[in-house]
């Protein structure tokens, strides 16, 4: 497998490795580092800003397909966020064209054999497998980004109690008024107010309106170090 580029030493040796596909700069892996995760971040683009405890530059879907041996024996999870643009309503809007990398992508994913998590967005539900959504409200965020994430290779994850959305959004691209959630995507104003909002002090624009917030995988993270610890009683008993 090749040697990612490491961004940081690593700060704890026996933290469980995870692999992070089309990661951005790192919403995905403060979460799953805040959780207890080494993360590995996998982009077709540099990706200065990334988080993540290491990062290689090339296509997730044939590093998947190249090092999957590697892969089933150095990590215990992949989480994938393959690009939305396919199935944002804003991007149909325009006219644009994207490559659907939803398939493509869970197949990759399930001849390593490792349980694995997808992200997507609204419209991409009905080719995600009885996905469960996560919402900010539902960890105290001031944005709702509602978000999508099928899950495989033997993990299950449960939906936390959605609050009510009480509070309105602010128009898209239009400055948060005071008491209004924040949609944070297109060309948004109020960069600083988003890295609040969402927990990404060292993420740009771009970087913050791909993402999604780290509370998410944080939750979807320590689910995940449940699960593998039954999995290890199960094993030494």
């Amino acid at each position: 497998m090749t040697t990612p580029t490491t961004t940081r030493p690593a700060r704890a040796a026996n933290r469980p490795r995870l692999l992070d596909l089309f990661c951005c700069q790192g919403g995905a892996a403060r979460g799953y580092q805040l959780a207890g995760f080494h993360v590995t971040g996998i982009d077709l683009n540099p990706q200065p800003r990334y988080i993540g405890d290491a990062f290689h530059q090339g296509d997730a879907i044939t590093f998947l397909h190249t090092h999957r041996e590697q892969i089933r024996a150095a990590f215990a999870f992949i989480h994938a966020s393959p690009p939305c643009q396919h199935d944002s309503d804003t991007q149909r809007l325009h006219g644009n064209t994207h490559p659907d990398l939803i398939g493509p992508t869970r197949q990759a994913l399930n001849a390593t054999g490792l349980p694995w998590v997808i992200e997507n967005v609204a419209g991409a539900i009905p080719k995600l497998n009885n996905p469960v959504m996560l919402c900010g409200a539902m960890f105290g965020l001031h944005t709702y980004r509602h978000r999508y994430f099928e899950t495989g290779g033997g993990f299950h994850l449960t939906t936390p109690a959605h609050p009510p959305h009480h509070a309105p959004q602010a128009k898209m691209g239009r400055p948060v008024p005071p008491g209004h959630y924040g949609q944070f995507i297109g060309n948004f104003s109020g960069v600083p107010l988003a890295r609040t909002v969402m927990g990404m002090p060292w993420a740009s624009r771009d970087g913050l309106r791909e993402a999604i917030p780290p509370a998410y995988t944080h939750h979807i993270g320590r689910a995940l170090l449940t699960a593998l610890r039954s999995v290890r009683t199960e094993q030494a008993a």
